[in-house]
């Protein structure tokens, strides 16, 4: 059975894209992966999740991202663009799983796929893991983008979360249009 791993990045921050990902991982790739440290990427350094990403890509791992802008969280909520995001990775996977597994206690609506949602997921299931790490360093990679676009907020340092530096800067010099103007910052 090819299940294809699935998570997000960005649900908390109050600017920025939620950014999901699919995997799909070979028995090879899995194995070569969890030796050079893939787990939740949350528990991995910067620079950890750098690697394995790169090498994700040397060994061709399958996968997609999608990522849902800040106007979409807004219009349709945090959870339903997070869902949204999800079910899009999935369908534009090039191979088709026999189902996916989803890091969370929800499953993808609209996916006429076998599911399953698995609370921390990301620390037990190498595919979702994967999906994970990709999510995560995209994220990361458009919040650096964005750091040059908007001088004086911190993204490169704090991702677009809600740190006492990050909503100074929004009460010294205002919301960005990457800002989520449904989530309170204040």
């Amino acid at each position: 059975m090819i299940l294809a791993g699935v998570d997000e990045a960005g649900r908390g921050p109050l600017a920025g894209p939620v950014v999901a990902a699919a995997v799909i991982l070979s028995e090879s790739q899995k194995d070569e992966l969890v030796q050079l440290g893939l787990r939740d990427s949350k528990k991995m350094t910067p620079l950890r999740r750098e690697k394995v990403f790169v090498r994700m890509n040397e060994l061709n791992v399958i996968w997609r991202a999608q990522a849902a802008l800040s106007v979409q969280i807004d219009r349709i909520n945090i959870l339903n663009a997070t869902l949204w995001a999800m079910r899009r990775a999935v369908e534009r996977l090039p191979q088709r799983p026999d189902g996916v597994i989803v890091d969370g206690n929800r499953e993808i609506p609209g996916l006429d796929l076998y599911q399953q949602a698995v609370i921390g997921g990301d620390d037990i299931y190498a595919e979702i893991s994967a999906a994970s790490v990709v999510a995560k360093v995209l994220r990361d990679r458009v919040m650096m983008v964005y750091d040059g676009i908007y001088p004086g907020y911190g993204f490169a340092k704090h991702k677009g979360y809600g740190t006492a530096a990050h909503r100074e800067a929004i009460a010294r010099l205002g919301p960005t249009p990457i800002h989520r103007r449904s989530f309170t910052w204040r």
